[in-house]
């Protein structure tokens, strides 16, 4: 069992990028995968025209939508298929109209069969915007090819 990412920051796999930076939802909001390695992902998302709210701030599904893209690379940065359990998220401030959120996902622990990740959304300012603890299920099926 490891508690903790490795410290040696290496990348994942390039083919293992690549597929979970390939998510449909995430371009359709473009949302850009930046980084992942074992036990790490990092995101962003310019907050556009047609992702904000009836009061005219980041609407908290497109946060959302940011943390559950890191959440998923974090979760799969190891190679083995996960899938998501439960994903607990708090809204702290607003994102706001033309800001680039940046959200960056950490391991806090994994074991055999579930693992648990923190994911937290900035704004430029470095405010915290929102912030996520998730689980997963860890399968037996490692990635492969598409």
């Amino acid at each position: 069992m490891a508690d903790a990412a490795p410290a040696d920051g290496a990348e994942v796999d390039p083919a293992l990028f690549d597929r979970l930076a390939a998510d449909p939802l995430a371009e359709l909001l473009g949302i850009a995968l930046e980084q992942v390695r074992p036990g790490y992902a990092r995101a962003g998302m310019t907050v556009g025209p047609r992702m904000l709210n009836a009061v005219g701030t980041a609407h908290g599904g497109a946060t959302m939508a940011l943390l559950d893209v890191v959440h998923a690379a974090v979760s799969n940065s190891h190679g083995t298929v996960a899938v998501a359990q439960d994903v607990h998220t708090e809204f702290l401030t607003a994102g706001r109209p033309g800001e680039r959120l940046v959200a960056e996902g950490t391991e806090l622990h994994r074991g055999r069969r579930t693992a648990v990740y923190r994911i937290d959304a900035r704004g430029e300012d470095g405010r915290l915007v929102a912030t996520a603890l998730a689980r997963v299920f860890r399968t037996d099926r490692p990635w492969g090819p598409a």
